[in-house]
């Protein structure tokens, strides 16, 4: 029996980075893909760019389809307007791809659609029509949130949707998701923002160009994700908060330990702590 992306449309509601990249994906594997965009400019470009077979500003676009993948800010997820209830076909398999859990599991509970909270985890700095990108999901972990209520076909249904496009799937609570993401994922971006205020404030007299010109690939790599979009990383943090909080509370021991221990000039400890960091990276790549 085929998947359901095989056998019926796949509506995709935005197309930004990660809808535009499973635009691409699922469209390589065969399957049909429409999608729902706000503005006409992003609807052209969109075609241009062959995001989709069909995009439109108009929510009937998505009559029809059996499975819809909800790309939007996490804002939008968490308090669905009645436009986009009403735009979901009735019994489509409804998915999302926020990279917070608890919130909008909670915003979608009772609503007439057969949703199964999900997260992709996987993304670059850009955003945007112009972000979707091949490939974007190959060997990364997609997460799925399962509910007691979630219907168990749709939850096939969205991991038959992760594994199409190369994703490896892992099922998890929305709880130990949020948890998990504050440290690996939402506690960086704002580490990276740090980083690059205080490359900035520190630029001062004859160093004030000097750092700027001086940066390359290490500076570049760990202020990447400091550099992305404020808006999503706002927003990450105010449906995360609790976890977040907790995220930046561990980060603040070990950088006072690192400033304990240059300021007492212990380099033993401060040896054995990037000795410790070496070898437990790994881990986490």
């Amino acid at each position: 029996m085929a998947a359901l992306w095989q056998d019926r449309t796949v509506g995709l509601v935005g197309l930004g980075l990660i809808g535009g990249s499973l635009g691409l994906d699922l469209q390589a594997a065969g399957a049909q893909v429409r999608a729902w965009v706000h503005r006409p400019q992003t609807a052209e470009r969109a075609l241009e760019r062959g995001l989709a077979q069909q995009v439109s500003t108009e929510a009937a676009i998505l009559e029809g389809c059996g499975l819809v993948v909800l790309a939007l800010p996490l804002d939008q997820l968490v308090a669905p307007s009645p436009e986009l209830i009403h735009a979901l076909p009735p019994q489509a398999v409804v998915t999302d791809v926020g990279s917070v859990k608890g919130p909008v599991l909670a915003a979608w509970r009772g609503k007439p659609v057969r949703f199964v909270g999900s997260h992709p985890m996987a993304g670059t700095a850009e955003a945007g029509v112009e972000a979707g990108q091949r490939q974007l999901f190959q060997g990364r972990p997609w997460v799925i949130t399962p509910e007691a209520h979630t219907d168990p076909d749709a939850l096939e249904i969205v991991q038959e949707l992760a594994s199409a496009v190369g994703s490896q799937t892992r099922f998890c609570t929305a709880e130990a998701h949020d948890r998990a993401v504050a440290l690996i994922s939402h506690l960086p971006v704002l580490v990276s923002a740090a980083l690059l205020e205080a490359a900035d404030r520190g630029s001062i007299g004859e160093n004030q160009g000097l750092a700027r010109a001086l940066a390359s690939s290490g500076f570049a790599d760990t202020t990447r994700v400091g550099g992305g979009n404020p808006e999503l990383g706002t927003l990450m943090c105010r449906w995360n908060r609790e976890a977040v909080l907790s995220a930046l509370v561990h980060y603040q021991a070990g950088l006072d330990a690192l400033i304990h221990a240059v300021r007492e000039e212990d380099w033993t400890s401060l040896k054995a702590c990037l000795q410790r960091a070496q070898a437990i990276r790994p881990d986490f790549l």
